[in-house]
């Protein structure tokens, strides 16, 4: 059994009218700016001296993965 298609309303003469809605675009800039600020702007950033053991953790973690 087929189902019957519907011409779409924002067809025009010379093709389909493809508009984007307004977030489609903002949202993408704005996670772009974003990241790219927290990229940027290292240079607050401070280290913080917490539990020797999770250094050794990650150091572990490291090893094993480039083997």
């Amino acid at each position: 059994m087929s189902a019957r298609t519907h011409p779409s309303t924002r067809s025009t003469a010379a093709g389909l009218d493809t508009r984007l809605p307004w977030w489609a675009l903002a949202l993408p800039v704005a996670a772009f700016i974003v990241l790219f600020l927290l990229i940027a702007g290292p240079g607050k950033a401070h280290a913080i001296g917490g539990d020797p053991a999770v250094g050794h953790v990650l150091e572990r973690i490291q090893q094993t993965l480039s083997l």
